[in-house]
């Protein structure tokens, strides 16, 4: 063999395998190490999740699901051992992901498209019952907390919140506005409304938490307590609000429902990241397909694989390079 032929011969190989790179799809060329995305307690997040786990999947890369709770979990996606979350909501999660995107180790990959909203509800039956509803000073009348109460709680009302994984802040609300009322804690998010749908079928006294994108407050006639403005500042800093010695004394915020992952997502596997940052849902969409699941009785499984027939070119769009 010719000595002198080698240099050429290798450069040409180097040419053809940097072409066949190339001409891979990008994920082909990223980790294989499975990317890990967070499962929480409710259908919708559920349905998010599974959802872009299903369009990762279809563009090559290996999935892993994780249960891990709501809050909780900015800490192994710091850590690195946890790496896509699709559901942190403005009204709940807002103050768990700035602290976590300020270390530098999680990032926000934006709005998914929904809309957040969090707030006390009641079925419009009880409005005859406590006068002065939707403001929330109605609540502050004795009379109006015993026409929400319970064997258990009477006189007081009785306040049904969320699981205490998701935050929210009730039980300190409830102090820092002198309400008369006890909070309750759901264990599940299907127990919470397990027990509205119970209510309303008995038109029995119920006052909970409700959230939007939902199926409740589009098959239930209602109204959210409309309580003092929330701001920042009444959250951090006690004397800003009604009460000078207490924080939480106004209503959720609303707003954006966000995706955050882990910062290394960028670098191990940059196509699911820009995959994560394209997704986009909007309410009406969420709200359609958690009714199939929660009153439908379909599966979450099968509400994702029918909305990814139903949608092929738009999450193609997503994993596109």
């Amino acid at each position: 063999m010719n000595n002198n032929l080698k240099p050429v011969s290798l450069m040409r190989a180097a040419v053809v395998a940097s072409a066949l790179a190339l001409s891979l799809p990008a994920q082909a060329q990223e980790s294989s190490d499975p990317i890990k995305l967070t499962l929480h307690d409710w259908t919708g997040q559920l349905i998010t999740t599974q959802l872009m786990g299903s369009v990762l999947k279809e563009a090559g890369y290996n999935v892993e699901y994780v249960q891990a709770d709501y809050l909780a979990q900015f800490a192994g996606l710091e850590s690195g051992d946890l790496h896509i979350a699709m559901e942190i909501w403005e009204t709940t999660g807002r103050e768990a992901m700035d602290a976590a995107t300020a270390t530098g180790n999680v990032v926000n990959l934006g709005p998914t498209g929904m809309q957040a909203k969090e707030e006390w509800w009641y079925p419009a039956y009880m409005a005859e019952r406590c006068p002065g509803l939707p403001n929330w000073e109605a609540l502050k009348d004795p009379a109006c907390a015993e026409a929400f109460s319970t064997a258990e709680t009477a006189p007081k009302g009785r306040y049904l919140g969320g699981p205490v994984t998701w935050g929210g802040f009730d039980d300190e609300r409830v102090e820092a506005l002198d309400l008369p009322f006890e909070v309750i804690h759901a264990g599940t998010d299907a127990a919470l409304f397990a027990e509205l749908e119970s209510a309303v079928q008995r038109e029995a006294p119920v006052l909970l938490w409700v959230y939007a994108p939902h199926w409740a407050p589009a098959k239930y006639e209602g109204e959210w307590v409309e309580f003092p403005v929330y701001s920042a500042e009444c959250y951090n800093d006690p004397s800003v609000g009604l009460n000078p010695d207490m924080a939480y004394d106004c209503g959720k915020p609303f707003g954006d429902i966000w995706k955050v992952a882990w910062s290394g997502l960028a670098d191990k596997w940059p196509g699911a990241k820009m995959a994560v940052e394209k997704f986009n849902i909007n309410n009406d969409e969420m709200g359609a397909m958690i009714t199939a699941v929660d009153l439908d009785g379909g599966t979450v499984e099968g509400v994702v694989a029918d909305w990814m027939a139903a949608n092929e070119s738009r999450w193609k769009d997503w994993i596109a390079n």
